[in-house]
């Protein structure tokens, strides 16, 4: 970059204040939050991530520096919205990792759900899988999932004997709600990124000290990593 283009000290000094202050709103929006969901946490984050990069762009620019900060942002990640203004229907896809840590656990709780069950009809390919689950985490697997809706398992999660890894939720528009079944073979491949109304994600990249903590406290470390909030607005329409 040629001198006559690189930004002034006046404009890296504006853009460090412009920090400050998203700084102090986002604390300020954090300490009024109205619940889980508060609109106005994650419209504080995304303006405390758009002037965290925009000064450490000039930083760089101008002193060859960078900054310790990675927040995630959101013209990485999707493409600018071209669906709907006014979505007539909406589709919400979710994936969550996990990992199974402790097998012994998840095959009692299948087999527990096996027993109660007993003779009742678990649907197609479930019924088998019970009959194994004493023996096969793949069974012990299908059981349980069969048994649970998804977001009991993982709120749950630790009782079944699994860990969590990364999540992430789209919500995308449509014109129109899909056809019954249209979708079933191929949940996942019609999503269009550039159809995405809002995005959360939870991943351990969004905690640069998780990794210390991880190696400095062992399992027990895990398991309060992961009841750490770590859930991000990577995009809000």
């Amino acid at each position: 970059m040629s001198d006559a283009a690189q930004p002034t000290t006046a404009e890296v000094r504006a853009a460090a204040e412009a920090v400050k202050a998203a700084l102090d709103r986002h604390l300020a929006a954090v300490e009024r939050r109205s619940g889980e969901d508060d609109p106005a946490v994650y419209e504080a984050f995304n303006e405390l991530a758009a002037a965290a990069e925009e000064y450490d762009e000039l930083l760089y620019d101008r002193y060859d520096e960078v900054t310790p900060f990675e927040i995630p942002g959101t013209e990485d990640s999707l493409p600018p919205y071209t669906g709907p203004e006014e979505p007539n229907a909406l589709s919400v896809l979710i994936r969550r990792d996990y990992a199974v840590v402790e097998p012994k656990r998840l095959l009692a709780q299948a087999q527990r759900v096996a027993d109660v069950e007993g003779d009742t009809d678990l649907g197609d390919g479930a019924e088998a899988a019970a009959d194994a689950v004493g023996s096969s985490v793949h069974a012990a697997l299908g059981v349980l999932f069969g048994e649970f809706e998804p977001d009991e398992i993982a709120s749950r999660h630790k009782e079944f004997g699994l860990e969590e890894g990364d999540s992430t939720l789209w919500v995308t528009a449509s014109d129109e709600p899909a056809e019954p079944g249209e979708w079933l073979d191929a949940p996942f491949d019609q999503a269009d990124p550039e159809r995405v109304v809002c995005r959360f994600d939870v991943s351990a990249v969004f905690d640069d000290e998780l990794d210390g903590d991880l190696e400095d406290e062992g399992p027990t470390g895990t398991e309060d990593a992961a009841d750490d909030g770590r859930e991000r607005l990577d995009a809000d329409r």
